[in-house]
């Protein structure tokens, strides 16, 4: 059972990823798991870079994995999600489609006919059209709805191409198509097996034990205090413990109470779950504006945790470092 997915409980059995749960795994901290992350990683690896021929393709469902998501880990990917009906629809596609082009494959533009591909909408929470994000490595980075001038679309792609080269993406094929000579042999049966220490804790991730799974990828961490990829993998596991927990009228009492630390808290975590990032942020920040002490802490370290779980190459997270910095002094 892949990670964020459910299955028939069983008596005595490992308990079942919650919905809550569940929404994080599938929403903004990681549109795939670590796992399967990985898995999109090697795969763009094996695979040419797009050439000036590719950089406007229309997706589906069953090809949203290696157009999309895989695709994003070597260069970042724009959805354009529109419809035959949608009149701004017609006026931004075309916008796109001319930037696209001449970026020269150094970014995809992938156009999702939401009419076609209910699901995609749907799993994308998009409630408008047309609906623009990205996605860089693997990570969905909300971007803007309704349509916009040339001249702010090119700001916004000029913003995604920065976050994709913090990102370390590849970047576009040469102009004579040629593949680069590190990406000239596919990859081999003898290259290095999975990492056992891994397999051991996406198991447990997977059976929806998520105390023995971080208790493995810490050990992972103790072992080498620099694994960056145990570290995020900790991280995204120690918010679906808390999210197995939270209670759902915790937004209702963050609403009416601002100074309940514990309340805001959950309701930031279930924002976040949510894929509504802004929110928590906003939330977060706002909270600990109002406080000193112990208190003030416990919010601030959130927020880095939040921060360290989206990474530095998604564009919301520099705001909010500093929004949180002014707050603070």
């Amino acid at each position: 059972m892949r990670p964020g997915t459910t299955g028939s409980p069983q008596r005595g059995g490992p308990r079942q990823p919650s919905a809550a749960a569940a929404a994080a795994m599938a929403g903004a901290v990681d549109l795939a798991a670590v796992k399967a992350r990985s898995e999109a990683a090697a795969r763009a690896a094996e695979a040419p870079p797009p050439s000036s021929a590719d950089v406007v393709i229309d997706v589906t469902e069953a090809t949203f994995q290696s157009a999309v998501l895989d695709r994003s880990f070597q260069v970042p990917v724009l959805l354009d999600l529109w419809a035959d009906w949608c009149e701004p629809c017609k006026q931004l596609s075309p916008i796109l489609e001319k930037l696209a082009t001449e970026g020269g494959g150094a970014w995809v533009l992938a156009k999702i006919d939401v009419e076609a591909n209910p699901r995609l909408q749907q799993a994308l929470q998009v409630q408008s059209i047309p609906t623009v994000f990205a996605v860089i490595g693997g990570q969905l980075v909300p971007g803007f709805q309704g349509a916009i001038p040339e001249a702010q679309a090119r700001e916004f792609v000029k913003a995604v191409l920065d976050a994709g080269a913090q990102a370390g993406l590849s970047g576009a094929v040469p102009a004579d198509g040629a593949v680069p000579a590190d990406r000239a042999e596919p990859a081999t049966a003898d290259e290095a097996p999975e990492d056992p220490r891994f397999a051991a804790a996406e198991e447990a991730l997977e059976a929806g034990q998520y105390d023995l799974a971080a208790q493995r990828y810490q050990a992972i961490i103790d072992a080498e205090p620099g694994n960056s990829e145990a570290k995020l993998a900790l991280g995204q596991v120690t918010l679906l413990q808390r999210l197995e927990s939270v209670d759902q009228g915790a937004v209702a009492r963050a609403d009416t109470s601002p100074d309940d630390v514990e309340a805001q808290l959950a309701a930031a975590d279930l924002a976040l779950a949510g894929n509504d990032v802004q929110g928590a942020f906003d939330r977060l920040l706002a909270t600990v504006g109002r406080l000193a002490g112990d208190d003030r802490d416990r919010v601030r370290e959130r927020l880095v945790e939040y921060f360290d779980l989206l990474g530095p190459d998604d564009p919301r997270v520099p705001a909010a470092r500093r929004a949180l910095a002014r707050a603070l002094f």
